[in-house]
């Protein structure tokens, strides 16, 4: 039964009102159902407050943030909601375009470009703890980017109204943010001289070396001769990130494992002599 007005709250379902028991609208705790539903909305509460405690401390931990007071955090957590992305699943596109910076906690998100005939060109591997979709600070839009979930990923959104608010008019916040800008597109004019200047094997042996040393954290490099975290992507993603087909990365893939220098695996691939692959890349370390 649906009780009619505030007053003919009743919790235990089906009763008349001619029945209903003699504490009415306010039942004490003891009274039928109450307890279920207060269990149940300590649940509910428990869960919203898992969430957004996890949006602070996510938040908290990252460099850009990490001089911020409490209600610094707090309002810049509220203005960014979390999401969940599927494998797979695009964050945008040239035909779902976005005005919104990302922050990825979890999992891995790639941006690419798609050439005319189909072809893909991986400009970036986004691991957590780094922003994404930063055109969006500099006025752009990102008409020919998209950004797919490697793994299932975990971000907090940002629209754009809310980056000036919180972000940009930050001078702490701002600073950070343009270092990393810089960071990203100095990564970006390296590889773009490694296209023209290395052959496909130099650019995937240096690519395998600077993923390697990034899933490592803080950007450590292997021990010489020694195996390094495991560089999860397949054959043809690494082939979007050199610019080159799926067959000659295969193919280059085997040569290195034939060398010891990597151990290849379903979807990983293994760095068992850093040392001899930076090498292969022409890189000094």
């Amino acid at each position: 039964m649906t009780p009619r007005s505030g007053q003919d709250y009743c919790l235990v379902n089906g009763l008349d009102m001619l029945d209903r028991p003699a504490w009415g609208a306010a039942p004490p705790p003891w009274a039928p159902g109450r307890r279920e539903e207060a269990i149940r909305m300590r649940r509910m509460g428990r869960g919203r407050n898992t969430v957004y405690d996890d949006r602070l401390v996510m938040l908290s931990a990252f460099d850009i943030f990490t001089d911020l007071s409490k209600k610094e955090i707090d309002a810049i957590a509220q203005a960014a909601p979390m999401r969940t992305y599927q494998a797979g699943e695009l964050l945008y596109s040239p035909h779902n375009q976005v005005e919104a910076l990302f922050i990825l906690r979890g999992g891995r998100v790639r941006i690419f470009r798609l050439s005319p005939d189909g072809r893909a060109l991986t400009t970036a591997i986004i691991s957590p703890g780094t922003i994404f979709g930063e055109m969006v600070l500099l006025g752009q839009q990102m008409y020919d980017n998209y950004a797919e979930a490697i793994d299932q990923a975990l971000v907090c959104v940002m629209n754009r109204a809310d980056v000036h608010r919180f972000l940009l008019c930050d001078p702490r916040i701002s600073a950070r943010i343009a270092e990393t800008l810089g960071k990203r597109l100095a990564a970006m004019e390296q590889r773009y001289t490694d296209a023209v200047f290395k052959s496909v094997p130099q650019r995937i042996a240096a690519t395998l070396c600077t993923l390697s040393d990034r899933a490592q954290g803080a950007w450590r490099p292997g021990r010489a001769g020694g195996a390094t975290v495991p560089v999860a992507l397949t054959h043809e993603q690494i082939a979007a990130l050199v610019g080159t087909s799926r067959e000659t990365a295969t193919k280059a893939l085997g040569e290195f494992a034939e060398q010891g220098l990597v151990k290849l695996g379903r979807g990983k691939i293994f760095i068992i002599d850093r040392a001899r692959l930076a090498d292969q890349a022409g890189q000094r370390w």
